[in-house]
């Protein structure tokens, strides 16, 4: 609520107010979102995988909580200029050392937010943007992702599989995965220097975990290497020409019959009643390839890697996919 009083309002000065093509449903909208929170909870007293609460909410945390917030909240105002300015570009004229190494797409300031994924500073906040941004559901609506991996994880010695996180950002998602499987052999892997750092700090105690650089669309693994793979809110801030190259990259280091758990956005026709509201999220935020994204299909993509789709699940605004790959 305080962010929303220092931003300008979802419309820009001087141009005309935005309107859906799809009439956004509140009562959906309402009802999604609690079924999240009760799927959630489901999920905790089956058993796939702990109480988020005990981690979640710590005395000893508040003071970093505070502290995140009170940064992001410093922040709002700057994001807020980019947004009415639609300066998303900001990051391809930045002083950051050695931009030659990420592609073009990805020196862009996603959401406005300042440095893009190129600083300590956005590395620190991010997760607190997405909380803010989200109404307290980002981590409810990953833990879909991970209730998947624990349902696949069912029966087998957890020492003995290999996972990996794909674009794992701050390492907040593996986190949540070692809490409930501390054994696991879990890689995460991340383009950006920053965020990779961060995962490692918070993946530190966990001796058999690694967190690498890299590229999505060309990773540095061997062919068959790992039994899972997990991307979270990946493809949609993809270009359309590199969704196809990171789906072949996955099926190139899964192992057969292993399975590509994607976690992302809802797109047109998941949940009827939200199809308006995933129209406002690309004019109020720099997202470049989000509306394509929304009508785009994963299927021939991935039937041509190898993939066949097993199972999906609804968790608000995200949407569980699980694809296994042929054995």
């Amino acid at each position: 609520m305080l962010a929303r009083r220092r931003s300008a309002g979802f419309n820009r000065p001087g141009e005309p107010v935005f309107k859906p093509q799809n009439k956004p449903d509140l009562k959906a909208m309402r009802a999604a979102y609690f079924d999240l929170f009760r799927n959630d909870r489901a999920n905790v007293e089956a058993g796939l995988y702990p109480d988020p609460v005990r981690r979640e909410f710590r005395l000893q945390d508040l003071p970093r909580t505070l502290g995140r917030a009170r940064m992001f909240l410093s922040d709002v105002a700057e994001v807020d200029r980019r947004r009415v300015e639609r300066d998303g570009t900001e990051v391809r004229a930045s002083e950051q050392a050695d931009l030659s190494r990420f592609p073009a797409y990805y020196r862009q300031n996603f959401h406005y937010q300042t440095d893009g994924w190129l600083s300590d500073d956005s590395a620190r906040i991010y997760d607190h943007q997405v909380e803010a941004l989200f109404t307290g559901s980002g981590d409810a609506m990953r833990r879909a992702a991970l209730a998947e991996l624990a349902r696949e994880l069912s029966g087998t010695d957890q020492r003995q599989v290999k996972v990996m996180d794909l674009a794992c950002g701050t390492g907040r998602f593996m986190t949540q995965v070692l809490d409930a499987f501390p054994r696991l052999n879990l890689t995460g892997v991340d383009l950006s220097p920053n965020y990779a750092n961060a995962a490692r700090r918070a993946v530190r105690r966990w001796s058999q975990v690694d967190v690498v650089e890299g590229q999505a669309e060309a990773l540095p693994f061997a062919d068959n290497t790992f039994d899972h793979l997990i991307s979270i809110y990946l493809f949609h801030e993809l270009p359309p020409r590199v969704r196809p190259q990171v789906i072949a990259e996955a099926a190139r280091v899964l192992k057969p019959s292993g399975t590509f758990i994607v976690a992302d956005s809802l797109q047109f026709g998941d949940n009827p009643g939200l199809d308006g509201f995933l129209e406002y999220f690309p004019e109020g935020f720099h997202e470049p390839y989000y509306k394509g994204y929304l009508r785009w299909d994963f299927t021939p993509d991935m039937n041509a890697s190898g993939f066949h789709a097993d199972r999906t699940q609804l968790a608000f605004l995200t949407k569980v996919k699980v694809w296994r790959k042929a054995g």
